[in-house]
């Protein structure tokens, strides 16, 4: 008669449940409770992470833990579960060693499942950069004696090179100058909370910003948000330049157009308010180029065309010419 070699032992599974700290703690997934709560064993070297209190009023018990590889395999024999709740650093050594004993082929390894218990919404880096400027501005010497009077050059010059490098076409630049006008946003926010020289100066924070800037888009979007419809672009600046006409509760068209801006620009924006909502009002007519530059850029913002983007892109080619005469290359 022949005997039947008895069936393996079930060699159980370890569940490394990882969470994000840009969520807050005890939002876990579904599956991460369910892991949570049936689990054999529940592990975490760590006895002030964030997630433990959570955990108990849950009714999960948590030993303050972490064996090593070896013994975690052990504790899984039978068909049992580990769930192990890794400290911020990632536990590489037992990650380590769970990969040793995998690639030695000499025990049967428990399964291993790394199970997301919560994960990043889009934007979440965000607040690692609040974060990070909080401790900046309170720790570096330069960066807790700024203004915002004294940011204003940087932040001209990073808008000017954010358009550099859109016009240049670099991806990997476009990315890094968006960062860097985030910087100043962020920055300026964050010496806001500080509150102003003035006892009137209330301080604001980025949520503030943030806030103001979400029922803003909200309020002139209608369309998206509400009943009116828009069809074209043109139907979109319309309903933007009324909202914002009650918002502002402006004179003039002209009322909130920045003198500082370059002129073809400032030229640009006063010809296009004008179109939209100004009683019929010629150019002026002078003498000498500023007039001639004048009706140029009217000429071209009626076209659809910015021409300080157009300047740009012919002062461009212009300073390709040059350098190409002085045989020079890119």
């Amino acid at each position: 008669m022949t005997e039947h070699a008895p069936p393996p032992e079930p060699t159980g599974r370890i569940v490394l449940l990882t969470t994000s700290h840009r969520v807050a703690p005890g939002l876990l997934s579904w599956s991460a409770w369910q892991a949570l709560r049936t689990a054999d064993r529940v592990l975490c070297a760590d006895a002030g992470h964030p997630q433990l209190p959570y955990l108990r009023e849950a009714g999960v018990e948590v030993e303050h833990e972490i064996p090593d590889a070896h013994a975690l395999v052990e504790a899984c024999a039978g068909g049992r579960t580990v769930v192990v709740l890794p400290t911020g650093e990632g536990d590489q050594r037992l990650t380590d060693g769970l990969a040793r004993l995998a690639g030695s082929g000499r025990l049967a390894m428990p399964d291993l499942e790394l199970l997301p218990g919560s994960y990043d919404l889009p934007g979440a880096r965000l607040l690692d950069l609040v974060q990070v400027m909080d401790r900046v501005r309170r720790e570096c010497p330069w960066t807790s004696r700024q203004t915002h009077e004294g940011l204003v050059k940087y932040a001209l010059e990073e808008a000017y090179e954010l358009v550099e490098a859109i016009e240049a076409g670099d991806r990997e630049e476009l990315r890094e100058e968006l960062g860097d006008v985030l910087l100043q946003v962020v920055f300026h926010a964050r010496i806001a909370q500080e509150g102003g020289p003035e006892d009137e100066d209330e301080p604001f924070s980025i949520d503030d910003v943030a806030g103001d800037l979400v029922e803003k888009l909200i309020r002139r979007h209608p369309h998206v948000f509400g009943d009116e419809a828009a069809e074209t672009p043109e139907d979109v600046s319309a309903h933007w330049q009324r909202t914002k006409a009650v918002e502002k509760q402006r004179q003039s068209v002209t009322d909130g157009i920045p003198l500082g801006q370059p002129a073809l620009a400032l030229a640009a924006k006063l010809a296009g308010r004008a179109r939209a909502g100004a009683p019929d009002v010629g150019l002026p007519r002078g003498e000498g180029v500023g007039y001639e530059l004048l009706e140029l850029a009217a000429r071209a913002e009626a076209e659809g065309v910015d021409p300080e983007t157009a300047l740009r892109a012919a002062a461009r080619a212009y300073r390709a010419a040059i350098r190409a005469a002085e045989g020079l290359t890119e």
